[in-house]
């Protein structure tokens, strides 16, 4: 048995002696309880669900969904869940956890956000483009109806209110973005990879595939930073600055952090698209 197996052989432990292994669901007069995996989900959840439901992250603030792994509090709520709602495109913490999740859980419902959306090879990032939220909520919105049919007006309101909100929010990237003629950005992890796609920018990404970047990808970053005049350098907070602040350095630049876990899904993506106009201007 190998490390891996051993800490998940001991989490499934401590949540049979808290919860006896058994997974009753809420009374009806309890809210749905609903499990995402990353911030932005939860927020998508929250705008439709309402009061009608409880969401649990498994994925908290400032950790990365690359390496983090469920405590025994956060497996308890999945016994108890009703709904997962996965993001489906290939995020690390489902590609390892969503089998055993679907184990401790088997009558839980998951909902795949990714239904519908052309993914990018090796790009889990698919929130990080409004359009595909709204593919994302809708997903989420016929596995709410599906569980809660009795709810379903409210949630038909809720859902296209919020649909709403992020049309507004597209019109607002474009109207920021769209009049630049330079469109290249330089960021650490290659997160706005669909973000690109969606609005016709260039990412040149430092880090590729969870690898260290070597002395000489950097030296190739310095130089693609010069040939087109850039002046920042995008990091993500669940990332070291080191390299990326060497690039700063060597092109007189500076680094400037964006967030590709907000818990605000709509203010954060709105700050997004004026930190990439910096560099445009």
């Amino acid at each position: 048995m190998n490390e891996t197996e051993k800490r998940v052989l001991l989490l499934f432990i401590a949540i049979c002696l808290t919860v006896g292994c058994i997974t009753e669901k809420p009374v009806d007069n309890e809210r749905l309880g609903v499990v995402v995996t990353i911030l932005p989900q939860a927020d998508f959840v929250e705008k439709v669900g309402g009061d009608r439901v409880r969401v649990t992250v498994m994925v908290p603030p400032g950790a990365s969904p690359h390496t983090y792994e469920p405590t025994p509090d956060q497996l308890m709520e999945i016994s108890k869940a009703r709904i997962y709602f996965k993001v489906g495109s290939g995020v690390e913490f489902e590609n390892v956890w969503m089998d055993r999740i679907r184990a401790m859980n088997p009558d839980m419902v998951i909902i795949d956000g990714s239904e519908g959306i052309t993914k990018r090879e090796g790009d889990p990032h698919i929130w990080n483009s409004p359009i595909n939220a709204k593919k994302m909520v809708e997903n989420l919105y016929n596995g709410l109806i599906q569980v809660d049919p009795s709810n379903a007006d409210e949630y038909t309101r809720n859902k296209n209110n919020y649909l709403q909100e992020l049309e507004d929010l597209d019109r607002y990237i474009h109207e920021r973005l769209d009049g630049f003629t330079n469109r290249v950005f330089m960021i650490y992890h290659p997160m706005l990879g669909y973000f690109a796609e969606e609005y016709n920018l260039t990412q040149i990404a430092i880090e590729h595939e969870g690898k260290e970047p070597t002395p000489q990808v950097i030296r190739a970053c310095i130089d693609k930073a010069k040939r087109y005049n850039l002046s920042y350098v995008y990091v993500a907070p669940q990332f070291a600055t080191e390299h990326a602040e060497t690039i700063a350095r060597e092109i007189n630049g500076q680094i400037v952090f964006i967030d590709p876990l907000p818990r605000s899904y709509i203010p954060n993506m709105r700050s997004v698209a004026d930190s990439l106009s910096l560099e445009m201007e």
